[in-house]
């Protein structure tokens, strides 16, 4: 594994006058350019030949500078970390950076500077480490279930990693499961090697929340956490293709439409304001569980899968350890930043931030791993 030492041994060779900012072109890559601009850094895009017109197409936000790839994997490639360590680059890790580059690869192979502390990760894709990350937090958790046998009431079965919810569907009995899991593999949408990580979590009613935060380390603030603060960015929801439309079916199930949970949207959110202690206890929690695990801890944007019941209790599922796709509604800011922030303050913009302070502070290798 590659350790915080070997990548400050590289940090201490970067001219900080010139850092700039990279990520994948997928996921969030236009807020991240956006933002990064915003605060005066140049910016890397790493990008497949036909996705780069994607990003010309909008000039703000597209990268100064583009790496071309033929896949994404190709990022632990000796010849395209030394260019990103040229030009003195800091990796922003995103769903899509997690997913086509890998966990592990990440883990023992890419030895470019990334924002974030790279065991958060590892934390965020292995749900047993996610299980104990929350369990340690004291938040409310739904019932899992580690055979089919013992579902006893409605389920939903989800699978590894930051896949946007392909494969996902709801089992309510082990013959249900059987079924809904065989038609899966049929389809193709999962494979015997994600059966032997799926997770059975009991069904909870009520409204998805996605509340989006940042740790800051090197900040002060009220709601306090470890050794700096959590700030809550924006809330959103997710527009799920086909679960989210399915009312306008009827008797779907007997017409052979089977529910479907890939994520295809957000939309924004914000809450009544009497809810607001207990998304910034959640946060809090969330942070400081993180500190006793896999100490420094999560560091910058994360968010958290919540469901809010009639009850007004929220129930949280999972952790997002890095900047999700749900905060590309907020480029200018949201209903949450503007009042932390005089100017707009998007999560990309909010993590170029805290490169610029952690530059002028001297404290870069506190944000870095």
């Amino acid at each position: 594994m590659i350790t915080k030492d070997e990548i400050h041994n590289i940090l201490q060779h970067y001219d900080l006058e010139k850092v700039s900012i990279g990520t994948i072109c997928s996921h969030s890559a236009l807020q991240i350019f956006y933002g990064a601009k915003q605060e005066g850094f140049r910016t890397v895009g790493i990008c497949l030949p036909e996705k780069k017109f994607v990003y010309d197409a909008f000039p703000l936000a597209k990268p100064n500078e583009y790496i071309l790839v033929n896949r994404y994997s190709d990022l632990t490639d000796s010849g395209v970390q030394e260019k990103l360590t040229r030009m003195n680059t800091i990796i922003i890790p995103h769903g899509s950076f997690v997913e086509y580059v890998g966990a592990d690869n990440i883990k023992n192979r890419f030895h470019v500077p990334m924002y974030g502390n790279r065991t958060s990760l590892e934390f965020e894709g292995d749900r047993s480490k996610m299980r104990m990350w929350l369990q340690e937090a004291g938040v409310k958790v739904p019932k899992e279930y580690s055979e089919p046998a013992n579902i006893d009431r409605p389920c939903i079965v989800k699978f590894h990693g930051a896949r946007g919810g392909r494969g996902f569907f709801i089992a309510n009995s082990e013959e249900h499961y059987k079924q809904q899991l065989e038609r899966a593999l049929k389809r193709g949408v999962i494979t015997d090697e994600d059966v032997d990580k799926a997770t059975i979590q009991e069904l909870v009613i009520g409204v998805r929340y996605y509340p989006q935060y940042f740790y800051s380390p090197i900040f002060r603030g009220e709601v306090k956490a470890g050794e700096g603060r959590v700030e809550l960015l924006g809330i959103d929801r997710r527009v799920e293709s086909n679960v989210d439309d399915l009312y306008r079916i009827p008797r779907f199930e007997e017409a052979g439409v089977e529910q479907s949970y890939v994520i295809t949207g957000n939309i924004p959110v914000v809450l009544r304001e009497s809810l607001l202690p207990k998304i910034l206890d959640l946060g809090r929690r969330i942070v400081d569980a993180s500190v006793k695990l896999f100490p420094p801890g999560i560091v910058g944007p994360f968010c958290i899968e919540t469901i809010c019941t009639d009850e007004l209790e929220f129930v949280t599922f999972e952790v997002s350890a890095r900047i999700v796709a749900g905060t590309n509604l907020y480029p200018e800011g949201s209903p949450y930043s503007c009042y932390l922030y005089p100017k707009p303050m998007s999560t990309g913009r909010r993590i170029a931030y805290e490169i610029r302070e952690g530059i002028s502070k001297n404290k870069l290798q506190y944000l870095v791993s």
